[in-house]
């Protein structure tokens, strides 16, 4: 579902300002490969894990069995916006 957040050029650049003012660069230390049934997703697990994060948000949950040993979870982009109260 797309959504139009009545967003310009310029909110956009913005926000990845902003994130890249407030983000912290981290060095992946350890490579946990292969884990995942996709092998182009292992990167998307390292980073989340070094970066100690508590979810992915994918619409490809399937493609994130079994990351609960990460202490990770798999989340919709859905499930994530009625976790921070956007929707219902």
């Amino acid at each position: 579902m797309s959504r139009n957040l009545g967003l310009t050029h310029s909110d956009i650049e913005d926000i990845i300002d902003y994130l890249c003012v407030v983000g912290k660069h981290r060095k992946v230390h350890f490579l946990w490969r292969p884990s995942l049934k996709d092998p182009s997703d292992d990167f998307v697990l390292e980073l989340a894990v070094e970066s100690e994060c508590d979810f992915i948000v994918t619409h490809n949950i399937k493609d994130f069995k079994n990351i609960n040993k990460f202490n990770l979870k798999a989340i919709t982009p859905q499930e994530l916006l009625r976790n921070i109260g956007d929707i219902t």
